[in-house]
């Protein structure tokens, strides 16, 4: 893909600020989206939660758009990782009502956990972060062959440009199971944020869904206090939406 920015992609593909230039351009493209046979309301939160929100469908879409990382992007995914990871290694139980990173925290958030590391593949973290999204995505078995059909037409149509597109692309055919994902981290670090990034694109209300989580924490050898630290963070970020 050459010199991607991975966390330009990344923004681009969670539709971060209302003024990022994938969300506007899907928003342009939602109109043209519900006579190409899109179903389950996937043009609905489109142009909300960016290239993901054709994944998720309206509800989910319009959830994610709402959260800390659907305005804040690859910064605020990271803050987040950031913060459940140092609950986690300091002992200490998130509290009952989380609020959204602030400035100041994301500023200082821990190299870490930045999409331009290099993932455990050799390329930039975001990249992998996107698979996880995809992935989890799709693992409640809604999409047929029909229906990613129509979304390649509509990314196609969404005014994304190369690397951008390449990259859904390459995410939408890639493998999506648990193990498969899980080979991304080179890092306990990026392990974390690879199972938040998977939990915030999903509310896991399915069997399917909640089995990929599972298994994905399996596989990322997350310890049960470290993930209940990222689920609090992930709960508390969507439920403000």
């Amino acid at each position: 893909m050459g010199m991607i920015d991975a966390k330009s992609l990344l923004d681009r593909f969670l539709g971060a600020g209302t003024g990022d230039r994938a969300a506007s351009t899907l928003g342009q493209a939602d109109r043209k989206m519900s006579g190409m046979g899109i179903p389950g309301g996937l043009a609905g939160g489109a142009a909300a939660a960016g290239v993901i929100g054709l994944l998720l469908g309206g509800k989910k879409a319009r959830k994610l758009a709402g959260s800390a990382v659907g305005y804040g992007g690859a910064a605020a995914l990271g803050a987040l990782a950031s913060r459940a990871w140092q609950n986690y290694q300091s002992g200490q139980a998130a509290p009952a009502s989380l609020p959204a990173p602030s400035r100041a925290e994301i500023e200082a958030t821990d190299a870490r956990f930045l999409p331009t590391q290099p993932a455990a593949d050799g390329k930039p973290f975001g990249i992998a972060l996107v698979r996880a999204m995809v992935a989890a995505a799709k693992a409640d078995g809604h999409m047929d062959g029909t229906e990613q059909a129509s979304i390649f037409q509509a990314v196609e149509r969404a005014g994304l440009d190369a690397e951008a597109k390449a990259a859904l692309f390459d995410a939408m055919n890639a493998p999506s199971d648990p193990a498969t994902i899980a080979a991304l981290a080179a890092t306990p670090e990026q392990a974390a944020e690879l199972w938040l990034s998977a939990r915030l694109s999903i509310e896991p209300d399915q069997p399917a869904e909640r089995a990929f989580l599972d298994a994905l924490g399996h596989r990322l050898g997350l310890e049960p206090a470290l993930r209940s630290s990222l689920e609090r963070e992930a709960s508390a970020a969507l439920a403000s939406a």
